[in-house]
């Protein structure tokens, strides 16, 4: 899209665009530029298209037919031949962007929210958007690298940027990807080379579309602030006003100008390079910072060596809630010294560390108890379990501490040992854990797990025992049902009927309509990215847990149809653990 298509576009509209979490400027800008012609006029960036229907009270009937119900077609892809691999690392199929052009990636990255909660998809999207496969229609396309940057981005996935950047040769030339890459090494800290980068823009930065502008702007304001070139700075924060774009990055330029403190404003949504600006007058208000933090950001904050210690493990934190952080990068800030920037995470942190280092099993045991206790009440569950995986591998089950057995199993599911879960849980059946036997979690292992075993699905009767006496919730029985159907399970007949006596439930994210369609026609195809792309926008914004039965039932066919079984029953774990029945002890 030109610049002048570029300024057609209302400037309220733009800023609510902007302000969006989901897509700030300058992916917006990318977004545009990569939909052209007639395919940009049916584009809708600015989110006024029908909303996704959630918790609507629709039922099956209301739906396009899924592929549970096509049979013949389910019988015609298992017959298809095994997609063949790619040699990229990234371990997804050799034709990727197969039925996906670089315009319909840019559309469909619009209708995310980034990064995806779920741990299972937000793998799959990093493996996607990080492979160095690309589109026909994006090869040595330097928008396409660019977009895949602002993906990344978003995702905080900010060493990811700063790798796909270094291995595109545009990337020395293509001023937009300068301008990028410019951002990239100034929010990692590497101000000398981001700056001499920039200094190259000068020129040129009036050229880029306005956000991409705005970005050149700040990078070029922080260089001049950062040696002491007040007034160069105060140059650039009056070109950056000029572009009226409502950035506080342009307050904070403007303040560290004029020698002042910026303010972090109540509604404000703060990249790497705003926090660098803000950064240089120092001052800013932690508590503040986190909450306005990106995903970028607060990534970067977690990573960055030179932090102060509490504000490394707060922002960390704040990113494994939102999915931006891995397990093993939170891992090592629970052990920095001074770590912890209120009660709740100074007491995690000892909590982690003891838990770690004690070697009595009993008050192992406990402390890992209590660690999850802690960090489930901060919204750090998922994440907490996989943290525990190394301090549960230490303990022997024993009928000691047999109390701990289920606590032991969930860490287990959650870290993907399911031989653990079935150790502990046979432990529970022998000295029995709250009076109830443990056989429903090795039924979950055998659902979650994906490598075949001989006696897989025996452990289904301990299901039908327990939907008998009552200790399935009607609701979790009925998406019990439509996973074990949704991965070719056999589902037993009990199961069926005792679920049919209850209404359906009705809760949960849907996608908007049509949405389930062209997920099951990627699935088919094996298209492999696409269905990636429109299984995120089926299970929703807020993970497994919280999609309608219906959408997580089709997300798990359509991911198990392009050959990602894995994945899908990562996803259905995901899906049933929050309400799996726990024993009462």
């Amino acid at each position: 899209m030109t610049g002048r298509a570029m300024s057609a576009l209302s400037h309220s509209a733009f800023t609510r665009f902007r302000r969006s979490v989901l897509f700030p400027a300058s992916a917006a800008s990318l977004v545009l530029l990569m939909a052209s012609g007639a395919a940009a006029q049916n584009f809708d960036p600015f989110g006024t298209s029908e909303p996704a229907r959630s918790d609507s009270g629709v039922t099956r009937e209301d739906l396009p037919p899924s592929a549970a119900t096509q049979e013949g077609e389910r019988g015609v892809v298992k017959e298809e031949l095994d997609p063949v691999m790619s040699n990229d690392g990234s371990g997804l199929p050799y034709e990727l962007w197969s039925g996906l052009s670089a315009e319909q990636f840019a559309k469909s990255i619009a209708a995310l929210q980034l990064p995806p909660r779920s741990p299972a998809l937000h793998a799959l999207w990093r493996r996607l958007v990080g492979s160095d496969s690309t589109p026909a229609d994006g090869v040595g396309n330097a928008r396409f690298t660019a977009l895949r940057v602002e993906a990344l981005d978003q995702s905080g996935l900010v060493d990811e940027v700063a790798a796909v950047l270094a291995k595109d040769p545009n990337a020395e030339r293509d001023p937009l990807l300068q301008a990028l890459t410019a951002r990239s090494e100034i929010g990692l800290g590497n101000t000398e080379r981001g700056c001499e980068i920039g200094k190259g823009l000068l020129q040129v930065q009036s050229q880029l579309p306005k956000p991409i502008q705005a970005d050149a702007i700040l990078i070029n304001g922080y260089c001049a602030a950062a040696r002491g070139d007040t007034a160069g700075a105060a140059l650039q924060a009056s070109l950056l006003k000029e572009l009226d774009l409502g950035l506080a990055g342009a307050d904070f330029l403007d303040a560290v100008a004029n020698g002042l403190t910026p303010q972090i404003p109540s509604d404000a949504k703060l990249s790497l390079l705003d926090y660098r600006i803000a950064a240089l007058k120092g001052g800013l208000d932690r508590a503040k910072l986190i909450r306005a933090a990106t995903p970028a950001l607060l990534a970067g904050l977690a990573q960055d060596p030179r932090g102060a210690p509490d504000v490394r493990l707060a922002a960390g934190e704040a990113a494994a809630q939102l999915n931006a952080l891995s397990t093993r990068d939170l891992a090592p800030l629970y052990l920095l010294e001074g770590a912890g920037n209120d009660a709740g995470s100074i007491e995690r942190a000892g909590l982690f560390r003891s838990a770690q280092s004690q070697q009595t099993p009993m008050q192992k045991a406990r402390l890992i108890r209590a660690f999850l206790d802690d960090a489930r009440r901060a919204n750090l569950y998922w994440p907490s379990l996989q943290l525990m995986a190394p301090a549960v591998r230490d303990l022997e089950p024993v009928p000691e501490i047999g109390w701990f057995a289920e606590t032991a199993i969930e860490v287990n599911l959650a870290s993907g040992n399911f031989e653990g879960v079935r150790r502990w849980a046979r432990l529970g059946d022998q000295i029995g854990a709250g009076g109830q036997p443990l056989a429903h979690w090795i039924a979950l292992a055998d659902i979650a797990d994906p490598t075949p075993t001989s006696d897989r699905g025996q452990s289904f009767g301990a299901l039908e025992t327990m939907a008998r006496s009552g200790r399935f919730d009607p609701a979790l029985l009925h998406r019990l049902a439509t996973v074990l159907d949704a991965l070719d399970m056999n589902v037993p007949v009990p199961l069926w009927e005792i679920a049919s006596r209850s209404p359906q439930p009705n809760s949960g994210h849907l996608p908007d309509t049509g949405v389930l369609s062209e997920l099951a026609d990627a699935s088919q195809k094996k298209q492999f990215g696409r269905t990636v792309l429109l299984v995120m926008r089926t299970i929703g914004p807020h993970g497994a847990e919280s999609a309608h039965m219906i959408a997580l039932g089709d997300a798990l066919r359509a991911l198990k149809r392009a050959g990602l079984d894995a994945e899908a029953r990562q996803l259905a774990l995901e899906g049933l653990l929050g309400a799996w029945p726990r024993s009462v002890s």
